[in-house]
């Protein structure tokens, strides 16, 4: 049975997009360029997070992180989602505004560690 977020998580996702960084507007170009397949989504909600990227189809959650995450908060966070069988990767907001090219590498070394045809599990 699917696990619906709870509405106040809806409504603030949608806030999120509206108001959305440079970084994240990057990010979103990168994913539909390079990633169109994975159906990556923008600001989802999982459980009563929000997620900045996800995809359902590949369960990978991407994180973009500014000064603002606290390591703390952070690990309950990561454990929550990961229960609902996601993997999540992350890169810095600067990190995504100066080498764009080098996380979609990232990412598709990500993708491709866990993909059916790969030999290591």
């Amino acid at each position: 049975m699917k696990k619906h977020p709870p509405p106040i998580s809806i409504v603030r996702a949608r806030t999120l997009r509206k108001n959305a960084t440079d970084a994240e507007r990057k990010m979103q170009r990168l994913l539909k360029e390079h990633f169109p397949e994975a159906r990556f989504r923008f600001q989802v909600p999982i459980r009563h997070y929000i997620a900045d990227f996800a995809s359902h189809r590949l369960k990978i959650v991407i994180e973009l992180d500014g000064g603002q995450h606290n390591q703390a908060t952070e690990a309950q966070r990561e454990a929550d989602i990961r229960n609902e069988g996601y993997r999540i990767i992350r890169f810095w907001n600067n990190v995504v505004l100066q080498n764009g090219d080098g996380c979609v590498v990232r990412l598709d070394q990500f993708i491709a560690a866990r993909s059916p045809q790969s030999s290591c599990d």
